[in-house]
Order: C-alpha cells, then structure tokens, then sequence
C-alpha cells in the first residue's frame, strides 16, 4: 500500500468512527424536580392520591416531587396549565376521569383531552356508592328501583357534578334500571350528600370514599356498589350485579398525563416509575385506604381505555339529552 493510499484509508476510517463518538450521551431524566398539577382543592380525594403517589416517586427516583393545586373552570384550569408548560416529562397533570370529558361536557374546552396531552398511566380505579335516606324502607338496588318505578315523582337523585362519575352512573342506574330518574344539580358532594341525609333527595350515587363515612354512621343507607366486584374497604356491601342489575357497572378512575410532545422515552420511562409506585401503594395498602384499586397498564393500554370510556360516556349523555354548559 503506497503511502498516498495509507493516508486515506485513514482518513476515511477516522471519518467512519466520528459519529460514534459524536452519538447522543444517554438521556439521564430526570434530573430536575417533578411538578405534579392537581386540578381541584387540597384535601380532595384526587389530590389524597397524588400525594401518595408524588411521594413514592419522590423515594424511587431521588428528585424531588412537588404537588401543585390549581383548582377551577371544571378541572381545566389545573389541565392547561399542562397542556401548556413545556414538554419535557417535568411537569404532569394527576387526574380522574372527569379530565378526559371536557369536550363532551363544556360548551367552550379549552383543549382536548384525548388528542393535546400524553397519557403516561393510569393509576387506579374507585367504585361508587350508591345511597338513600336512611328512613326509607328499600334494603337493595331491585327494591330501590321498583320503587321509584312505581312513584317516579317521589325519586330524585342528587348529581355532585355535571360529567363527573357520579353524573355518568347516575345515568346509567336509569337506563339499566328502565327508570325516568328526575336529577339535581348540586356544588360538590358535601350539599349534595345532606340533602340524601335529609330526605330532600332520595338517591346519591358517588365516589365510596367520600359517601362511606356517612353510611357507616347511619345517616344515609348504603344500597350497593357500581364495581365489578365488592370493595375492599365495604365488603358487607353488595354490588349492583348482586343485586340483579349486572350492567351497572361504573368506575371513577385516576391518571396521570404529560404535554404533548413529550419525548416517548420520557413517557415510557414515567410510565414504568409510574407503575412501580402505584405497585408498592398497592402492597402497602395505602391506595387502599382511599377506597382505590391499584392499576397498572402500558401507555397504550391507557390510551385505549379513555378512548372507550369516552365512547361510552358520551352515549350516555347523548341519550339522557344533555347539552353542554
């Protein structure tokens, strides 16, 4: 090999080794703390299990976790301040299932749900609670339903929220049921809850966490759950499919998202931590304590789960006639 030769094979083989070296250094997120938006109050359900949650992660991955309330506007407030912050895996949106129906319930969203975020995980799933006034005679869901058949005028049913899982369910008890259920539309689940206490509205269906403490002391009477199976933390409870009325079947849920455009191997990594956290809440009984079942479940797997519950609440609402606000 002539030295003219030698001098470029080097070169092109100096050449063919640069971009080895030149390759992108391992991404090492996270590095920086976590923000973790919450789009109602302190001291809510939903916020209780972020904060479980945030801290898991906080021991898991060694940075530091911080929760951030930012209440209002329907949980859209706390929602595009996610959907606007940069995209980079720092910044997340914990979430329940009401998030994902803001198309569906708001006349003007400001976003949508399904298409301006990144679903990372969901985390677990609640029953509900359904309850009535503890001075009325019917014991059980079929008891229930043939009353309020027969005097239609004399059942009404409190909804906490419009397009939240107590709303959805409470629709679905109508439909399952063959009933024509009047509703009223209250501020939260603690005026709607009195006035079941009260005997001024005869059925509330809503999350066990919240109506438990209430059904425990008497105050309201516990009918039964909309799980597929009996809750953990009110065994003595039937189902509503105990009760004859298998279709009623209907979950509040929690999860967590990211801003579109987050790099997929910052939503798969958060989706592993994600999962590993909830694992260990799951072991030690600390979702539990919430009244939540721990899931775990691929990206795409959650993304498909919205897609069909979305389908599935908006057929819901189509049929009961109602219109946006």
């Amino acid at each position: 090999m002539t030295a003219k030769n030698w001098l470029t094979t080097l070169v092109i083989a100096a050449c063919t080794t640069v971009p080895a070296f030149a390759q992108k250094a391992p991404d090492k997120f996270p590095e920086n703390m976590i923000r973790i938006v919450v789009p109602f109050a302190a001291g809510g359900g939903v916020d209780s299990a972020a904060r479980l949650l945030g801290k898991q992660l906080q021991t898991s991955l060694n940075v530091s976790v911080i929760i951030e309330n930012r209440a209002g506007g329907s949980g859209t407030i706390g929602g595009k301040s996610v959907q606007t912050a940069p995209a980079d895996g720092y910044t997340l949106l914990f979430s329940a299932a009401t998030h994902v129906l803001a198309k569906q319930v708001l006349a003007n969203p400001p976003y949508d749900p399904q298409t301006d975020f990144a679903p990372v995980a969901r985390v677990g799933e609640a029953p509900l609670l359904m309850v009535i006034p503890p001075n009325l005679a019917p014991k059980r869901l079929n008891e229930v339903i043939d009353a309020a058949k027969k005097q239609p005028e004399a059942w009404v049913a409190a909804v906490p929220a419009l397009g939240a899982p107590s709303h959805l369910a409470t629709l679905l008890l109508a439909k399952q049921g063959g009933l024509t259920l009047t509703t009223a539309a209250y501020k939260g689940t603690a005026p709607a809850l009195t006035d079941v206490a009260g005997g001024h509205t005869q059925i509330l269906v809503d999350s066990i966490i919240s109506v438990l403490p209430m059904a425990k002391s008497g105050r309201v009477k516990a009918i039964a759950t909309t799980s597929a199976k009996r809750s953990s933390i009110a065994p003595d409870i039937p189902t509503a499919a105990e009760s004859g009325y298998p279709g009623l079947v209907y979950v509040s849920w929690y999860g967590v998202w990211a801003p579109k455009g987050t790099p997929v191997e910052r939503v798969q990594f958060l989706n592993k931590a994600v999962n590993e956290a909830v694992t260990e809440l799951g072991k030690s009984g600390a979702f539990t304590a919430l009244g939540i079942e721990p899931v775990t479940e691929s990206t795409e797997q959650f993304r498909k789960f919205i897609a069909a519950d979305v389908a599935h609440s908006a057929e819901l609402l189509k049929e009961a006639g109602f219109k946006p606000e």
